[in-house]
């Protein structure tokens, strides 16, 4: 049955791979152009809205009022390849997404992250790594909102995976606070580990503002209780 299901879902994914690789190129082409980097990043996330629309996938997003207005340092759980999409929907266009170096290679991505502000840092290389850490937290200094990832990677095991330091250790240095945001239904609509797509709901759940100290042991225990995962050991 599972099977017959993927097979029958077959058209509904071909359908989604065309939209995205349109929309994508389309976002492409038009930042090529835009000068300014907050009008390329209003057009990424209207073109993340229109992907999300044209795939059937209900989006919602809730608690917008409680992002501070000052800049901030948000951090989400990671557990699938369509998180980024809902959260360049879901922020305001002032967030510069902190991502894998390894991203930077991917034809035409690569481009496009670049051309939105996104800081790419090295995991593997620690000198390399410290060197990144260094730039993005000067480019906290000037009162750039940053958006991260923290767990780093995603897998198929149903938890919220550890926390990696950086993000907390730049707002603390900036004397950013730092905001918790737990996405909902992602690992549903694109599970880890295929290339499979289901129409399902995904909800974006703003949950609040914490000073860095608080944040580092916090945000993952609140985060995990609003996605309702268990804390990975």
């Amino acid at each position: 049955m599972k099977r017959l299901r993927a097979v029958l879902n077959l058209p509904y994914v071909a359908y989604c791979l065309v939209s995205f690789t349109l929309l994508g190129l389309t976002v492409l082409a038009i930042n090529l152009f835009l000068p300014r980097l907050r009008q390329r990043r209003v057009v990424a996330g209207t073109l993340s809205r229109l992907f999300l629309r044209l795939s059937g996938i209900p989006f919602t997003v809730e608690g917008l009022e409680r992002l501070p207005r000052e800049p901030c340092v948000v951090v989400a759980n990671h557990a699938s390849y369509i998180d980024a999409i809902a959260i360049v929907a879901a922020l305001p266009p002032d967030f510069a997404f902190v991502i894998k170096k390894e991203m930077v290679r991917v034809p035409l991505a690569g481009l496009l992250l670049r051309r939105l502000g996104s800081q790419f840092v090295e995991r593997f290389d620690r000198h390399q790594g410290a060197s990144d850490a260094r730039r993005v937290l000067k480019l906290a200094a000037t009162g750039q909102s940053l958006m991260f990832f923290p767990e780093g990677t995603f897998d198929e095991t149903r938890q919220v995976g550890k926390f990696l330091n950086g993000a907390f250790t730049i707002a603390a240095r900036a004397q950013m606070p730092v905001v918790a945001v737990a996405l909902h239904g992602t690992r549903q609509v694109m599970p880890p580990g295929g290339a499979a797509l289901y129409r399902r709901p995904i909800r974006v759940q703003i949950i609040g503002a914490l000073s860095a100290d608080e944040a580092r042991l916090k945000s993952r225990e609140l985060i995990a209780n609003a996605v309702g995962e268990p804390l990975a050991p």
